[in-house]
């Protein structure tokens, strides 16, 4: 996977937006198809408190509604933290939006004045598809790309 080609395309792309939507719109499709291991690639936004509803995603239907005291996205938006889940499984709460998927990496997304807008939920039907290098490539980019969304 070439992290420094898909964060230029993403910085290409995205140059100059700040509507949240058309961001993630973007963002979610030049991450679904270079990375190797997503076999669904979305975002869920907040739309109200402590409620998350699904947003620009590619691949195949995924859960409407997740509420922040549930499942693997509602950790990430609960705690603000990064889940790295290699055996959804083992994970107490997951919710099975997908009966194939095996592992899941959910990155919490803010805008710069700290508002949280949503999180990315990037799902395999690989156990442990993804890595502490995904992480480290995914945390900084969504920062840049969604620092000045409202």
């Amino acid at each position: 996977m070439d992290y420094t080609e898909i964060t230029a395309s993403i910085r290409a792309l995205c140059h100059g937006e700040t509507d949240t939507v058309a961001l993630m719109a973007t963002v979610v499709c030049e991450i679904h198809h270079g990375h190797p291991l997503s076999d669904w690639t979305g975002f869920y936004r907040v739309v109200g408190p402590e409620l998350l509803k699904i947003g620009p995603y590619q691949g195949g239907h995924g859960c409407l509604v997740i509420p922040f005291s549930r499942g693997v996205c509602g950790a990430a938006a609960r705690t603000g933290q990064v889940q790295n889940v290699p055996d959804v499984e083992a994970f107490a709460d997951h919710i099975a939006c997908s009966s194939t998927t095996k592992s899941e990496l959910v990155l919490p997304v803010w805008n710069g004045a700290g508002k949280l807008l949503g999180v990315l939920d990037l799902d395999s039907n690989t156990p442990a598809a993804f890595t502490k290098a995904d992480e480290a490539w995914l945390v900084p980019l969504l920062a840049e790309i969604f620092e000045k969304a409202s």
